[in-house]
């Protein structure tokens, strides 16, 4: 398999967490990846309609929408940075990370998921939470285990989008603008 150049990486970066975090097919999926287990069977599909489907992602694309109209996100992400200098693309990088910061702290309340300081050894026992704690390294037997905080994770304490109007295409994450 040959790997992916820096602009495709820094895009799955920014959208594979939300992803993950609104389609519980596509994390089941992918911790099955990161665990090395196989695939776990899907249920049969069922017939939704595509407007019921466009509504069950809809908060992930507003969400999306939210971030392009502060940061210009998708701007920025769809953007080939190939040619772009190393300065070109942090300068960038600062102004959309601003917008975005400000957009997702308007909806979304961020709090970590431990309270120790990174680098501090923690104790992970049997039964842990393995949806809240990913363990790396040199992972071997049964837990409990014993390791360093390499982050601590964020977990969304509050998620409050406003409420869309049903004549809201939620695919449309920013709309054409036309200057008169």
């Amino acid at each position: 398999m040959e790997p992916l150049g820096f602009g495709a990486r820094l895009w799955l970066s920014f959208i594979l967490p939300w992803k993950v975090l609104f389609d519980g097919v596509f994390a089941a999926k992918v911790q099955a990846a990161e665990s090395g287990v196989p695939e776990p069977a899907l249920a049969p599909a069922r017939d939704v309609e595509e407007k019921d489907a466009e509504r069950d992602l809809a908060p992930a694309l507003q969400l999306l929408a939210i971030l392009q109209r502060e940061g210009r996100f998708v701007d920025f992400v769809q953007e080939d940075l190939s040619g772009a200098s190393d300065a070109d693309i942090g300068a960038a990088a600062r102004v959309v990370h601003e917008g975005c910061r400000k957009g997702l702290r308007d909806y979304v309340e961020f709090e970590a998921v431990r309270t120790e300081d990174e680098g501090d050894t923690v104790e992970l026992p049997e039964g842990f939470d393995a949806v809240r704690h990913r363990v790396t390294g040199n992972v071997k037997g049964e837990p409990p285990y014993k390791g360093t905080l390499a982050h601590h994770g964020w977990q969304a304490a509050s998620f409050k989008l406003p409420t869309l109007s049903d004549a809201h295409d939620p695919t449309v994450i920013a709309p054409a603008e036309v200057e008169l």
